[in-house]
């Protein structure tokens, strides 16, 4: 897993990258804020760790920021502060903070801090794939619902219309031009038809793209058994 680790003391950033690498995870390292920042774009580590105060930009306005980003959900922020008055500690919560450590602290309570951070990352990973999962159940529960809708909407009125234009095209009176008509319906109702079958055989249903931005669902033959 990739560590952020950003503090404008290079001793501090020092002890806490050695943690970072007993627990066989990468470093990487920033010196102040807006390298802290410049790194999280460029990387997006699952953890960062942040000095509170530092040059450029404080571990508050980074933490704010990963918030409002893409990442956010997927990070977890602790902040290290030598602040203990007041309201300093619920405003790095409200900053968006996960953790907090004290200054001056131990490597003992730095690898705390880091054994609490994977047990969150590992447990929010696996809430997010049973909800995904969840979702994707749903979704194809949804899909099951549809196709019997659909057929038992669909069939029955299609296959009259078929009939019927079989029925007229035994008619050896009709015009050359009625009889065209008559076969591109006919075409038609089976093309129809087909898509119905499709829907309600789908092994595993996906969308695609119909326009930018408009996804909707794979009815092509290979997605069908």
């Amino acid at each position: 897993m990739k560590v952020l680790v950003a503090d404008d003391s290079a001793l501090i950033r020092r002890l806490i990258e050695a943690a970072v690498l007993d627990r066989g995870h990468e470093p990487l390292p920033a010196d102040d804020g807006a390298a802290a920042w410049a790194m999280f774009e460029r990387e997006h580590p699952s953890l960062v760790i942040l000095d509170w105060q530092m040059p450029e930009l404080d571990g508050l306005e980074v933490c704010r920021r990963i918030r409002a980003s893409e990442w956010a959900r997927d990070t977890f922020v602790l902040v290290v502060t030598g602040r203990i008055e007041g309201d300093d500690v619920v405003n790095a919560l409200d900053a968006g903070a996960d953790d907090y450590l004290f200054k001056p602290f131990t490597p003992s309570s730095i690898t705390a801090r880091l054994e609490i951070a994977e047990r969150r990352i590992a447990a929010n990973e696996a809430r997010w794939a049973a909800e995904e999962a969840l979702a994707n159940a749903q979704w194809m529960a949804g899909i099951g619902q549809t196709a019997l809708a659909i057929q038992h909407e669909v069939n029955n009125p299609l296959a009259a219309l078929l009939g019927n234009v079989q029925l007229m095209l035994m008619d050896d009176d009709l015009s050359q031009d009625v009889r065209e008509l008559g076969d591109d319906m006919l075409a038609q109702a089976r093309r129809v038809a087909n898509v119905v079958k499709r829907l309600s055989t789908l092994e595993a249903p996906k969308t695609v793209e119909f326009i930018r931005g408009a996804p909707m669902l794979d009815l092509s033959e290979r997605n069908t058994r």
